[in-house]
Parts: C-alpha cells; sequence; structure tokens
C-alpha cells in the first residue's frame, strides 16, 4: 500500500486528479480498447472532479474512451431527485466532459428486480474487461462505497442497509433538510470483493473526521469491522490523504510514508 500525504484538502484533491489523467493517457484508451474507471460520489472527491474538469478543458485528457462505473446508488430515491448519485455524477463531473452517455454506468435504485440488477452490474463490469482504476472514499467508521461495519470482504454488488449513522451523515445535503428520515434507508453498492477486484484502487482521505478510519486502514488489522481496511491485500493500493486525517497514525507510520514517497 502507498499512502500519500498532502497539506490539504485543495493538494489532496490536485493529486488525485493528476493521477488519474496520467494513468488515462499511459493507457491511450481506443473505442475499442477503453480504460475502466471506478467512481465514487460523496464530498471527498468533489474537489478531485473539479480538477478533473479542469484538466479536460485544458485539453490534457479525454474521456471520449473511457468506461465508467460508479459505486452505489440509493434505493428508492427518483433520478433527478437533488441528492441521488445520479444528479451528483451529472454536476460533478459528467455534464462537463466528453464521456459519452453510453459508457456511463451508474446502479438502478429504482429497478423492478434489485438483485438482477446488482448481477447485471457485475457481468457489465466483466464484460468491459474489469475496472482498471477504482476510486474510493472512506466514512469515519471506515467504510468504502455503501460497505457498512460487518460487511463481508469478499461481497460483491448488492443491496445494504445503510446504518443511522450514515443516514445522519448524509442528511447534511441539502435536499435531505438535515432529517436523517429523508436519506433512503438501503441502497445499491458494489462490495469490497467488487473493488479488490480492480487492477488498481485510489481511496482519499481528508480530514479530522476521518482520522480513525486512516488509521485503521494503515496500522490495524483487516477486518470486516472496518471495511477499507481489505486495501492492504490489494496489490496496487493507495490512500491519498490529508495532514488532518493523519491526526491518529504513529509517528513511526507517518515519518515512514513521508519518507519514502520523497523519491
Amino acid at each position: 500500500m502507498r499512502v500519500i500525504i498532502q497539506p490539504d484538502y485543495e493538494k489532496l484533491s490536485a493529486w488525485a486528479a493528476d493521477y488519474v489523467v496520467k494513468r488515462i493517457n499511459e493507457a491511450q484508451p481506443t473505442a475499442e480498447k477503453p480504460f475502466v474507471l471506478g467512481l465514487p460520489t460523496g464530498s471527498s472527491p468533489q474537489g478531485m472532479y473539479r480538477n478533473l474538469v479542469k484538466t479536460y478543458k485544458e485539453g490534457r485528457v479525454s474521456f471520449k474512451n473511457v468506461i465508467t462505473f460508479n459505486m452505489d446508488e440509493y434505493v428508492g430515491l427518483p433520478e433527478d431527485h437533488p441528492e441521488s448519485y445520479h444528479t451528483f455524477m451529472a454536476e460533478n463531473l459528467f455534464n462537463h466532459i466528453d464521456c459519452p452517455k453510453e459508457n456511463i454506468h451508474i446502479l438502478n435504485g429504482n429497478a423492478p428486480d434489485l438483485e438482477a440488477e446488482c448481477a447485471n452490474y457485475e457481468r457489465m463490469i466483466v464484460e468491459a474487461g474489469g475496472i482498471d482504476l477504482f476510486l474510493g472514499g472512506i466514512g469515519p467508521d471506515g467504510h468504502i462505497a455503501f460497505n457498512e461495519p460487518g460487511s463481508s470482504l469478499t461481497a460483491r454488488t448488492r443491496q445494504k442497509t445503510l446504518t443511522t449513522d450514515t443516514r445522519i451523515a448524509n442528511s447534511r445535503f441539502a435536499a435531505f433538510h438535515n432529517n436523517p428520515e429523508e436519506v433512503p434507508a438501503t441502497a445499491l453498492t458494489v462490495g469490497p470483493g467488487t473493488v479488490m477486484a480492480a487492477k488498481e484502487v485510489l481511496i482519499l482521505c481528508n480530514g479530522h473526521n476521518k482520522a480513525r478510519a486512516l488509521q485503521a486502514a494503515v496500522e490495524g488489522p483487516v477486518t470486516q469491522m472496518w471495511t477499507i481496511s481489505v486495501l492492504q491485500m490489494h496489490q496496487h493500493g493507495i490512500i491519498v490523504c490529508d495532514e488532518a486525517a493523519c491526526d491518529m497514525l504513529t509517528v513511526g507510520t507517518y515519518k515512514y510514508f513521508k519518507d519514502i514517497e520523497k523519491l
């Protein structure tokens, strides 16, 4: 695992965006051999998305031959709801870049058969050749996507019940009016197994409220109670974090990663 420590959220976001651009450009994707990108939602990736839009407008990258698969979507929330992840992705990224609509995949939380929707999502990922780079964030309780504590570390895309803490945290978004009851109780989400099957995984972690999760991810054991800890088992896992998120790392761990990433 690599741990990239940046001074603040802005630098974290710029580093992550530059890494994505580098990977896409190195792959030189074509229509026949596209680059497959896994994408997150939430507050952590917003700065990265702003930087990706900027680099696209500067002509430094094209998403024309990129296929995307988003991590998750609420169950029962209309796609045009202000807090749906369809809306989030359109407003933060897809409306501003040249990724073809047919290349964009987001789970349908209103599908008549949610189990079939999840199975088909996994099938589409395989048919696309697998995820080249999966991006994600970390919740304060160490969850990735909507894989709450206690989730199977080998699970694939499925419907998950959201914890009260997650619904409270997500109620901060405007259209939920700070009311956890307005946040859907379940969501469709890729599983840790889905993320781990990617060729490379890049996780964003910012803020003091993520410090315990980062410590668990980097220094703790691999456990279902901190689903992010499964990243320790990935051959090409990276966490890019800011200084605030490092507050609970031991001094030795902090200095180690600062030292080896100087080169």
